[in-house]
């Protein structure tokens, strides 16, 4: 699967961050339970790689993936771990290169229109737009959906509850990522049952977004 047809199935890509490699099947259970299967887990604490090989072991209807990667080694190492795409916060030759060589479908981070050009010239026409709000936000998707009509994009980056919907309604946008789904002091309190709630609510609020490709997408 390409990380485009991926998207078009995922309008809500949950980051997950764990610090605890014990907490990352039953986190990952509990958005499954809510009704989220494409997870996202950070690759910023020493718990990461061992958390996406125990989910991808232990719960294999999760299509977990790597995000924050930095480094053609990350890929590998994601790509090893059990990972079943990629997101990186920016995109280098690299690291596109790495991704390629590994095939692992991949999201790179853009934030300009030169970095669209130039993750065009790479060969991807889906990106994460990243820090959406901090770079132009639903203003910037609107400008940039003229010249750049083939590109879609999955805007992440401090998007919260109360604005997410407003992104998922442009018509260049087929997934937003998100935290507020597995919030710190719930995951640091092994409170898996709030975890699905919020999933399973978000879902919901998803359903209600009129004429997108994620409404459909999550009400299928």
């Amino acid at each position: 699967m390409d990380i485009r047809s991926l998207l078009d199935s995922a309008p809500i890509l949950p980051l997950l961050r764990i610090e605890r490699t014990e907490d990352a099947v039953p986190l990952a259970g509990a958005l499954l339970d809510g009704g989220i299967v494409v997870q996202e887990v950070a690759l910023r604490t020493a718990a990461a790689l061992p958390a996406i090989a125990r989910i991808a072991n232990e719960l294999p209807e999760v299509i977990v993936g790597a995000g924050t990667v930095r480094r053609a080694d990350d890929v590998h190492a994601a790509r090893d771990a059990g990972a079943r795409f990629g997101v990186s916060p920016g995109i280098t030759p690299a690291i596109a290169n790495a991704a390629a060589a590994a095939g692992l479908p991949f999201l790179p981070g853009v934030a300009t229109p030169s970095e669209i050009q130039g993750a065009v010239d790479m060969g991807f026409l889906t990106c994460k737009f990243f820090p959406a709000p901090a770079c132009g936000g639903l203003p910037f998707l609107r400008a940039v959906h003229g010249p750049f009509p083939d590109v879609a994009f999955c805007p992440t980056g401090n998007l919260d509850r109360a604005n997410y919907r407003e992104y998922l309604a442009e018509p260049n946008v087929v997934s937003v990522g998100v935290s507020w789904i597995t919030p710190a002091e719930a995951v640091a309190a092994r409170a898996w049952g709030r975890v699905a709630e919020l999933a399973r609510a978000t879902v919901e609020e998803v359903r209600e977004v009129p004429g997108t490709v994620a409404a459909s997408a999550v009400g299928s």
